[in-house]
């Protein structure tokens, strides 16, 4: 087993951790979320907190999708599919960065 198998794997497992506690904790996760519990209380009551959350873990889900898959191809076809899969997380991670507030969260507002 590659390096590149290994990382994708536990980069995966993480996401799925993750992606597990935000279905879990339901409304109550949006405070992971980085950004919005930099918010003061009463603020953060005008955003749909279960939506934030929702939203979250289908974003785990995905980015674990496509480290599971570089895993099992860096495994079975060439160790440069972790590469590839990383590339696309990092342009799928990036996509959904946001550093102004009403971008993050403006779509949630109640």
């Amino acid at each position: 087993m590659n390096a590149g198998t290994i990382v994708c794997s536990v980069s995966c497992l993480i996401c799925l951790l993750f992606a597990l506690i935000f279905t879990v904790l339901k409304g109550k996760a949006a405070i992971l979320i980085s950004g919005f519990n930099t918010l003061p209380k009463q603020e953060r009551d005008l955003y749909d907190k279960k939506s934030m959350s929702r939203d979250q873990r289908n974003t785990f889900l995905i980015w674990s999708v496509i480290l599971g898959i570089g895993a099992v191809l860096s495994y079975f076809v060439s160790k440069y599919m972790a590469i590839a899969a990383f590339a696309v997380w990092l342009l799928v991670f990036f996509k959904d960065v946001h550093l102004d507030e009403e971008k993050a969260f403006g779509k949630y507002r109640k």
